[in-house]
């Protein structure tokens, strides 16, 4: 049920009240909505006048933000390669400049009593060639060479020569033939195997007899010598992981005459060199040379000799230092020789100064004795040479044409044979022995290429013998000699060469035992070289041009102007 009550005061006042502040909020309401009108009024007039003033602009929407999209970064495989570390250490770069001189096709000849040698043909490599011609003094001339392989990994040469001339005197005449095949193979063992084998003879007549009304048996005055020649080496390509590099050779020569004398000579040589760093080295050879040797009809004699040779080395680019000693023993006599060379000079080798103190021993063999001079009697017995230099020199180049070389040096030499014609009728030589004897020598040579086109090569010595102790003079031995060659290109196809013998003073004995001195001499020489086709060469060689009559030994002059000429076919060439 409801009840109503009656209401108080109290509740009227309270309702008044209620009232009034219902009319107060109502009020500040229409207040506050008539500020917002208004502003909503200055508004929209703001717009409308704006609009009216710039009425060309276009209606955009401009949106600003801070935030800038970005797409995160792709992960990537690093494709770079790690760099090596850096080599710090200095190669060590050998250089070796060799002459700057071409080959001459006509090579001189040595200078002898008879008819100069013709000179031959320049080298011809991966070719096979024949050489034929024919010359005055009843000159022929055959040469050949044939070669096999590849030249690189393997290679065999044949050659062969024969040469002969008469000249106008009675057995003025001589002959030379020598044929060698000499071959190379390397293995896959770092290896090179070298062989050689061969045979030459020679033959001539004892001329020189005075009086020449005089009269011989043919067979008493006729020289022939021959020798066999076996040669065999192996030597490493690479210097090993040890740094070794080692040579081994065996060299056999079996020489005889026409009169019943013999000798056969072994040598054995066995040099081996190890690294030591980058530029030491310790050099140690071993020589064995073992001669037989026996006259006709008489005991054999031995001559055998032994060396050692260690040395320490010392290479760069611009010094180069040997310093050792050589111990030697000839026939069981010991004797120690000085091993001391020095080469130092600029890094492009413009200029090289060279110096040195060495020894060694020279076999004297019959076959050194008639190559030198092939008049002489056999000997009945032999003794080594023992020579000691100390010279001191330099050489280099100018440009790029110019080379030159020089040295001085002192030289003293035991055992030197010389040679003296017999006191009968000169036409045979006696080995004399000097068991002590001194020798100031300076040499020099000069060469100067242009290409092709030109080249010179001049070279001179000078020897002055002293202090003697057996003999009275230097018998037989040049005291100054000059030599020179020569080759001009004329044309395309047309090559000139020439070639200068000269010497001075040579001594010899008399009959009487008296002293004598020899005539200078001065040999020009001249050669034409013209190629027809690729295949074929005409050739020709004139010799002793200006006709001059000298002698090398004495009582045997040479001949006087010869020539010769002829063809060369190559064929089966490489390029």
């Amino acid at each position: 049920m409801l009840q109503y009550k009656s209401a108080t005061q109290e509740e009227l006042n309270r309702s008044t009240n209620d009232d009034n502040k219902k009319q107060d909020i109502t009020m500040i309401r229409r207040r506050h909505y008539t500020k917002i009108f208004w502003g909503i009024g200055v508004l929209l007039l703001g717009i409308c006048s704006q609009a009216q003033v710039d009425s060309t602009r276009k209606r955009t929407v401009e949106v600003t933000s801070t935030f800038k999209p970005v797409l995160h970064e792709t992960a990537k495989i690093n494709m770079n390669a790690t760099p090596p570390d850096a080599d710090t250490s200095k190669p060590k770069l050998q250089y070796n400049l060799p002459d700057q001189n071409l080959l001459f096709d006509y090579q001189p000849g040595n200078l002898k009593p008879l008819a100069l040698n013709i000179d031959t043909g320049g080298r011809w490599d991966n070719n096979s060639y024949i050489k034929a011609g024919f010359g005055s003094q009843k000159t022929p001339y055959l040469q050949a060479g044939i070669s096999f392989g590849d030249g690189k990994k393997a290679g065999l040469n044949i050659y062969a020569r024969h040469v002969a001339s008469e000249g106008k005197k009675d057995f003025q005449k001589f002959s030379h033939t020598d044929v060698a095949l000499d071959g190379f193979y390397q293995t896959a063992k770092n290896l090179e195997w070298d062989a050689k084998l061969g045979m030459k003879s020679d033959q001539t007549y004892k001329y020189g007899y005075l009086p020449e009304i005089l009269s011989f048996p043919t067979d008493s005055i006729k020289q022939t010598f021959t020798t066999w020649i076996a040669k065999a080496s192996f030597h490493n390509i690479q210097p090993t992981s040890f740094g070794l590099t080692y040579a081994p050779e065996v060299n056999i020569h079996v020489f005889n005459d026409n009169h019943n004398n013999n000798e056969s000579n072994t040598v054995i040589n066995l040099p081996l060199e190890k690294t030591v760093g980058k530029n030491f080295a310790v050099d140690l050879g071993l020589n064995f040379d073992l001669t037989r040797y026996k006259p006709g009809g008489k005991v054999a004699i031995n001559n055998t000799a032994y060396s050692i040779s260690p040395s320490v080395l010392y290479r760069s680019p611009t010094i180069n230092i040997q310093a050792g000693v050589r111990p030697t023993w000839d026939n069981k006599d010991p004797k120690i020789y000085p091993n001391i060379t020095a080469e130092i000079g600029t890094p492009d080798k413009r200029f090289n100064l060279i110096a040195g103190w060495i020894g060694y021993l020279r076999k004297t063999t019959y076959e050194y004795l008639a190559s030198f001079n092939p008049w002489i009697w056999a000997p009945a017995s032999t003794k080594n040479t023992g020579i000691e230099e100390r010279y001191i020199g330099f050489k280099g180049s100018i440009g790029d044409h110019f080379s030159y070389s020089t040295k001085a040096g002192f030289n003293k030499l035991t055992n030197q044979p010389l040679f003296v014609n017999d006191s009968v009728d000169g036409k045979s030589f006696i080995v004399l022995n000097e068991s002590q004897m001194k020798v100031l020598h300076y040499d020099g040579e000069i060469g100067y290429t242009v290409q092709e086109k030109f080249s010179l090569k001049a070279g001179f010595s000078l020897n002055d013998y002293m202090n003697l102790k057996d003999n009275a003079k230097a018998y037989g031995l040049v005291p100054v000699e000059l030599n020179a060659a020569m080759r001009v290109q004329v044309l395309k196809d047309l090559y000139l060469t020439g070639d200068l013998f000269a010497w001075n003073g040579v001594q010899y004995r008399k009959s009487n035992g008296d002293n004598g001195e020899l005539n200078g001499a001065f040999d020009l020489n001249a050669g034409l070289d013209f190629q027809i086709t690729k295949n074929l060469k005409i050739w020709s060689q004139f010799n002793n041009i200006f006709n001059r009559k000298y002698q090398r030994w004495n009582q045997y002059p040479v001949y006087g102007f010869n020539f010769v000429a002829g063809v060369i076919f190559a064929f089966d060439q490489k390029n």
